[in-house]
C-alpha cells in the first residue's frame, strides 16, 4: 500500500469522480424516485439496493444520508493512513432530468442530489471533500446557478446526458458553455453507454462527438470513463452513419482537441470495461498528461463487477499482487481502487503519477 504512494504528493491526489448519494432521510433534499422502491420495477429496485450496499448503508438504522458520508470519512482515513494527509474526494451533485422546455421532469428522474447539499457537505467536511455542481443547461436560471456554484466553491460541473435529457450538441447549450469558459469551470460528462442510471434514457446523448460544440467554445471538457463502454453512431458519416465503439470516438475527439479535452479513468478496471481499452490507456503515455483518476465511488464496493483474477489473466496485474489487492478490497474499496490502478502494467508501462495528482487540474 505504501508503495502505491511512492512518487506522489498526497496533497495533490484527489479522487475526481465520486457520487454523493442517500435516501433523503435527513434535510439533504435528496430525491429518490418511488419506482426504485417498488418490486414492480425490479431493475430500478435492484440498482438502488446495489448503490446503497456498495456504500455499506443498505441496512443502516437512523440516517442513511449521514451514514454514507461517515463511511466515506472512514475510507479516506484509510488512504491518509497509508499515504499522508491531503487526499480528497470530489463529490458530485446530481441534477434532475428536465424536459425540452427546461422544466424539472420528476417522472424521468431516478434520483436527485441538490447542489446545496453537496456544497454544504463539502464545506462541513473540508478536510475530506471538494464538490462539483450539476446544473441543467436548459433551466431558465442556469447561468445564475452556475455563477452561484462558482462563488460557493464548486470546482467543476457534472452531467449525465442520457439520464438528464441534455443534448451537449444543442445550440441551447452555447450560453452555458460560454459562461463555463469565462468562469474557468471544467465540465465532466459521462460518455458511452450508461447502465447505472436510466432516467430519460437518451443513450445517444452520451456520444463523445456531441461534445465538440463545448470544446469549440473553449470549455475544458472531461470525458468520463474515456467512453470505454458501449457503442455510438459515427456522426461524422451522417445521422445514419455506422455504429462503432464509443471508445474509438473518444480517441478521435481526444486527439483532435489537445488543449482542452481530457478523460477520466473512473471505472475502467471493471469487468465490462477492462481489456484492450484498459491496456491501451496504460500504454499511451502520451495521453497521461490529460487523464484524471477517479474511483466512481461507491461502485468499487460492488463486488461482482470487479475481478483481480481477470486482470491477472490479461497480464495487467502481477499475479503476486492479487492476494494483497483482494484483501484490501474486503476492507476499503476506495483504497483498493487506488492501489489497483497504481499496480497496472502493460508492456512494461504504468499510469503516470500525474494521472493521480488531479488537484492541479481543478486548482489553477
Amino acid at each position: 500500500m505504501k508503495a502505491a504512494w511512492q512518487g506522489l504528493e498526497p496533497g495533490a491526489v484527489w479522487d475526481c469522480h465520486s457520487h454523493l448519494i442517500g435516501t433523503g432521510d435527513s434535510d439533504s433534499g435528496i430525491y429518490v424516485n418511488p419506482r426504485t422502491q417498488s418490486l414492480l420495477n425490479p431493475g430500478e429496485y435492484a440498482r438502488r439496493l446495489f448503490f446503497l450496499n456498495a456504500g455499506c448503508v443498505h441496512e443502516e438504522k437512523g440516517s442513511v444520508d449521514r451514514a454514507y458520508v461517515e463511511r466515506m470519512h472512514n475510507l479516506i482515513d484509510g488512504l491518509i493512513a497509508t499515504g499522508g494527509p491531503g487526499f480528497k474526494m470530489l463529490l458530485f451533485a446530481f441534477e434532475r432530468s428536465h424536459d425540452d422546455r427546461g422544466r424539472p421532469d420528476m417522472a424521468h428522474t431516478m434520483f436527485y442530489v441538490p447542489d446545496a447539499y453537496t456544497r454544504d457537505t463539502a464545506k462541513k467536511h473540508a478536510r475530506y471533500f471538494e464538490w462539483a455542481a450539476s446544473i441543467h443547461p436548459y433551466r431558465g436560471d442556469a447561468l445564475d446557478a452556475l455563477e452561484g456554484a462558482k462563488k460557493d466553491g464548486a470546482v467543476a460541473v457534472k452531467w449525465l446526458p442520457s439520464a438528464m435529457n441534455i443534448d451537449p450538441a444543442s445550440p441551447r447549450c452555447e450560453k452555458f458553455y460560454a459562461r463555463l469558459r469565462s468562469l474557468d469551470l471544467p465540465l465532466i460528462v459521462h460518455c458511452g453507454e450508461e447502465r447505472a442510471v436510466t432516467g430519460s434514457d437518451k443513450q445517444d446523448y452520451g456520444n463523445p462527438l456531441r461534445l465538440r460544440r463545448a470544446l469549440d467554445e473553449g470549455v475544458r471538457v472531461v470525458i468520463a470513463h474515456c467512453a470505454s463502454l458501449g457503442e455510438d453512431r459515427d456522426l461524422d458519416k451522417g445521422e445514419a452513419g455506422p455504429v462503432v465503439d464509443s471508445f474509438s470516438l473518444f480517441v478521435r475527439v481526444f486527439e483532435k482537441y489537445e488543449k482542452n479535452c481530457f478523460g477520466d479513468i473512473a471505472a475502467i478496471t471493471q469487468l465490462n470495461r477492462a481489456g484492450p481499452v484498459l491496456a491501451r490507456i496504460v500504454e499511451r503515455s502520451d495521453w497521461h498528461a490529460r487523464l484524471l483518476n477517479g474511483s466512481d465511488y461507491p461502485l468499487p464496493g460492488l463486488m461482482p463487477i470487479f475481478s483481480v483474477d481477470y486482470l491477472v489473466s490479461l497480464k495487467l496485474v502481477a499475479e503476486s499482487a492479487a492476494p494483497v489487492l483482494t484483501e484490501i478490497r474486503q476492507h476499503n474499496p476506495l483504497l483498493f481502487d487506488f492501489v489497483l490502478k497504481r499496480s497496472l502494467r502493460s508492456n512494461g508501462k504504468a499510469l503516470a503519477a500525474g494521472v493521480f495528482e488531479t488537484r492541479r487540474f481543478f486548482v489553477r
